[in-house]
Formats: C-alpha cells, structure tokens, sequence
C-alpha cells in the first residue's frame, strides 16, 4: 500500500516505513504529524485518485531528524568586466517517517 501526498508545495511516495526527505519542519525530534493531503492512495488492487485531494485519506508520519544537505556553490562572472561572485548554499532538511496510512 501506497499514497502519493502533497507536503509544503511539494509530491512524495509514502509507504509504510519509508524514509522521506521533505522541506525544514520547525518541530523536535519525535513529534507526530497528520498529513490530509492525499492526492492518490493505492493498495495493490484498488486505486483511489482525488480531485484534487482523497476525502477521508491522512498519512500519520514521525519527525526523525533535521540536517542540511552538502554545499552547493554558485559562480556568478561576466567577462571582461572584472566582476566575479562566490555564493555558497546549504539546504535544510528534516527526515520524516511513514507511520500509517489511512485511506
């Protein structure tokens, strides 16, 4: 069994006991979340599509942990003008842990 959710602007494959990597949650390590935005739930046979959201669906998942991703380093330079910019940037993430999904 399977759901598709939406979470902060973004789409993720749920499964039960899956690892998803999703935008920074600003809450502790530990703490429960309800997920009503389902947009498509799947347990083998029978396939449940929303429009746009499965009434009835929610997705119970765990915070795990927050870490930020490797560096990821932008070059700005035009030629000939002397100009030339360095811009580091390291994402924030926060693991999340599929509990249950209810459909």
């Amino acid at each position: 069994m399977y759901a598709l959710v939406e979470y902060k602007g973004k789409q993720y494959k749920a499964e039960k006991g899956a690892l998803l990597q999703v935008d920074k949650i600003d809450a502790e390590k530990g703490a429960k979340i309800d997920i009503d935005s389902v947009l498509l739930v799947s347990d083998g046979d029978n396939i449940k599509v929303g429009a746009p959201y499965v009434s009835g669906a929610k997705v119970k998942v765990t915070v795990e942990d927050s870490f930020k991703d490797k560096k990821v380093l932008v070059f700005k330079y035009k030629s000939k003008k002397d100009y030339h910019r360095l811009i580091g940037h390291r994402q924030q993430y926060t693991n999340i842990r599929v509990d249950e999904i209810i459909a």
